[in-house]
């Protein structure tokens, strides 16, 4: 598995040590769960797009056939 340093804050990782404490985990194991939800909240980002549709709701797929549709 890869390693990886990364900067925290005192404070943040003392509040995430007394947590891994009370949940009997590694602090390893306390990133990997926070990156995985980080990855799943955003699984719909997508940065092909820019300008004036950038901010719209919707899928990729939804949003490339309102621009279709507005085309013809």
């Amino acid at each position: 598995m890869p390693r990886t340093i990364i900067d925290i804050p005192n404070a943040q990782l003392l509040a995430v040590d007394r947590l891994c404490r009370r949940l009997g985990i590694s602090r390893a194991e306390a990133v990997r769960r926070g990156l995985d939800t980080f990855v799943e909240q955003n699984t719909e980002v997508d940065t092909d797009g820019f300008g004036l549709w950038k901010d719209a709701a919707g899928t990729r797929d939804e949003l490339v056939a309102r621009v279709e549709a507005l085309r013809r």
